[in-house]
């Protein structure tokens, strides 16, 4: 039978929504018991091409729906709704190192949707495609309003939710990588939080008085409510996000997220003195038979001393713990343990709650997000490719369920709480 008389029919619903968001993909008017191969295709902003794609077998009335029909090899197996998005992978033949993440939150992730007869694993782009479909996954929702922060030396973004307000706040620090990065205060202001994205690592030498102005910043908004503010960071931005909660008198969060995060650092120090201390471990570094680097063992063994390591048995507030088991990058286990270890000690234990999953790694990203094994990281003169830790599957699955009892944490404790 010849493909253009199959009037096959390919259907995603919705097309447009949150990258959080699921979404059906399902075929029709193919011939019963057919293989066919669904592919996902992304341009990135950085020039980039990343592919998925599953296998499939049609039915007796010659359907695949992908949200209950098994893909039968591919980059993905089983019943995966989402598998086209969060087994995306850098095409063959792209640059190593590759790391997808978006630097515009105002603009979509937009992922072409493909079927292809039989059962393809590569050079799609020489092939007779037998429907396409363009799929846009959103960090901001309608009505969210991006606003650019310049107040008293502060630089960063506010993103604000839709409506009149005020809302409950957040501040949300990055990682060690630096930058102003965007997509997850985006993606949070969705959801109804007035989420400040911080520009702190511009400068070597930034003090506790910047995060506590940031921290006012936002207070002061006429549509953020004051005394509804937390703290979200992911690695480094989570020590900072420790530090300010515990010693800080200005910081005084609702709550506190910490995604692949330590407390383990000089807490009397800028963050040039954190980094120092860490740079004098640099013997510990390790490296994989891929020459990738290893650096959960800079911060080993936990120290005792409080002075290198913020004493969260002081903590006041809800803390939750987001632990990725294989990260390579962080001792985030053993810190989760020891601050455990503390808070129980303190007798302040009932407001810990540590998400901890195995077999995935250092970058849990919102749901349906690529997995990043390895990227490249670049440091004064060298480039190199750093191990982030995690498989593919365990670990889009522990960013799915982080994810959505982060937001479950942030509304019980910013909207359900009592004053």
């Amino acid at each position: 039978m010849e493909t253009n008389l199959w009037r096959l029919l390919l259907s995603v619903q919705p097309s447009r929504g949150l990258v959080d968001e699921k979404f059906s993909v399902r075929v029709q008017n193919a011939p019963p018991a057919h293989p066919l191969t669904m592919h996902a295709l992304l341009h990135s902003e950085d020039g980039d091409t990343w592919e998925a794609f599953g296998h499939y077998v049609t039915d007796s009335g010659g359907d695949v729906n992908v949200s209950e029909d098994p893909s039968l090899g591919g980059t993905y197996d089983g019943v995966e709704p989402m598998g086209l998005l969060w087994s995306l992978r850098p095409a063959p033949g792209s640059r190593p190192g590759l790391r997808f993440r978006k630097r515009d939150a105002q603009t979509p992730m937009q992922v072409r949707l493909s079927v292809y007869q039989g059962h393809q694993s590569e050079g799609f782009m020489d092939r007779a495609v037998l429907a396409s479909v363009m799929v846009e996954r959103w960090y901001m929702a309608p009505g969210v309003r991006r606003v650019n922060i310049t107040e008293g030396g502060v630089t960063g973004t506010l993103f604000l939710p839709p409506g009149p307000g005020p809302f409950p706040g957040l501040m949300d620090l990055w990682g060690g990588g630096g930058g102003l990065v965007e997509y997850r205060p985006a993606l949070l202001a969705s959801h109804g939080f007035a989420s400040l994205a911080l520009d702190y690592l511009k400068q070597a030498d930034v003090k506790n008085e910047y995060f506590e102005d940031a921290y006012r910043v936002l207070q002061q908004h006429p549509q953020v409510c004051k005394n509804r503010i937390g703290l979200v960071g992911l690695s480094f931005g989570s020590s900072v996000a420790l530090k300010m909660s515990v010693y800080s008198n200005v910081i005084q969060p609702r709550c506190i997220v910490c995604v692949s995060g330590s407390h383990i650092q000089h807490v009397g120090g800028t963050l040039a003195d954190i980094f120092a201390d860490i740079a004098k471990n640099q013997k510990k570094t390790r490296y994989n038979e891929e020459n990738q680097v290893i650096w959960r063992d800079l911060l080993l063994p936990v120290p005792t001393d409080l002075s290198k390591k913020v004493d969260v048995s002081q903590e006041q507030c809800p803390l939750l713990l987001v632990v990725g088991e294989d990260d390579q990058n962080w001792p985030v286990p053993e810190s989760a343990d020891d601050m455990r270890e503390m808070m129980e000690g303190a007798g302040n234990s009932h407001l810990l709650t540590v998400l901890s999953y195995p077999r995935a790694g250092h970058l849990i990203e919102p749901p349906y997000s690529p997995h990043c094994r390895e990227s490249d990281r670049k440091t004064k003169p060298a480039i190199f490719i750093a191990l982030w830790g995690g498989e593919v599957a365990p670990h889009s699955r522990a960013q799915e369920d982080a994810w959505r009892k982060t937001l479950d944490f942030l509304r019980e404790n910013l909207y359900c709480s009592a004053d």
